[in-house]
């Protein structure tokens, strides 16, 4: 792979996906050495044409020769595009361009509820810009996938799937996102969004883990107490993760009870509807 010399990426320092895939370009030879560095450190007078805010939304990448600066896919096809040649085509290809740049800004605006860092105590002076069409698309996604998953469930147990598991699935969903939020808007009204964030990104990492868990216990016939535990300790590092990040946002432990509480009795009703 060639390398891309005298260009300088410009990453978040508090977020662990930005430093994993930055890290990722140095360590294979995509960019020399020193071709990366955290924005929050990086010299403003370094580089009087970048942009700082979009810098922050958008990751930056300065050629050090010239001063010029791109962001967002655009830096990351560029890297990618000088370590393989033979797909710089298809990066300069509108419509591949067009999609990626959807993909790109949908994790970029995301990024810090998708993976998210303790509170810096010294904050940057630009933050990432929120974008409610990202986030809401967000919680759409986790919504969606994650009835889904658990509407099909219980076709791994033998079970038949109907229209009607289908629904309650997505109503029982919705009405725990709604639960949540009004959880939010009677204490930390100002949390709401990055809250249903992280909590779209636990439902929908527990629910997809859950069905993978339970799908291996079937096809290497393991037994159903191996598949429960299984079970229960995912729901316990589910919960460990909300507190986690809970404790992040400075929300209490009140959307934990509730989100508990909600779960316990749907699992109630449920079970009293099927005996």
């Amino acid at each position: 792979m060639k390398t891309l010399h005298s260009y300088t990426i410009l990453y978040d320092a508090e977020c662990p996906m930005c430093d994993l895939y930055t890290g990722a370009f140095v360590r294979n030879g995509l960019l020399d050495a020193h071709g990366r560095e955290a924005y929050q450190e990086y010299a403003g007078a370094a580089c009087p044409n970048l942009d700082w805010q979009r810098a922050v939304n958008e990751i930056a990448l300065v050629n050090q020769a010239t001063g010029e600066v791109t962001y967002g896919i655009e830096s990351l096809l560029k890297v990618c595009g000088n370590a393989i040649p033979l797909l710089a085509p298809l990066f300069r290809w509108k419509p591949f361009l067009w999609i990626a740049s959807k993909a790109y800004a949908f994790i970029s605006y995301n990024r810090r509820v998708i993976i998210p860092a303790a509170a810096s105590k010294n904050k940057f002076g630009y933050q990432p810009s929120f974008n409610a069409k990202y986030r809401i698309a967000w919680i759409i996604l986790g919504w969606v996938v994650t009835s889904l998953v658990m509407a099909t469930y219980p076709s791994l147990l033998g079970g038949t799937i109907t229209s009607e598991m289908f629904v309650g699935e997505f109503a029982i969903c919705a009405g725990h996102i709604l639960l949540q939020c009004l959880m939010l808007m009677l204490g930390k009204k100002s949390k709401i969004w990055d809250y249903l964030g992280n909590l779209t990104t636990i439902s929908l990492a527990g629910a997809l883990v859950f069905f993978l868990t339970t799908l291996t216990c079937m096809l290497l016939n393991l037994s159903w107490q191996i598949a429960g535990i299984s079970g229960l300790i995912i729901i316990a590092l589910m919960i460990r993760e909300h507190v986690r990040r809970s404790r992040l946002l400075g929300i209490g432990y009140w959307p934990t009870i509730t989100w508990i509480l909600y779960r316990v009795i749907i699992v109630i009703v449920l079970i009293n509807l099927l005996t």
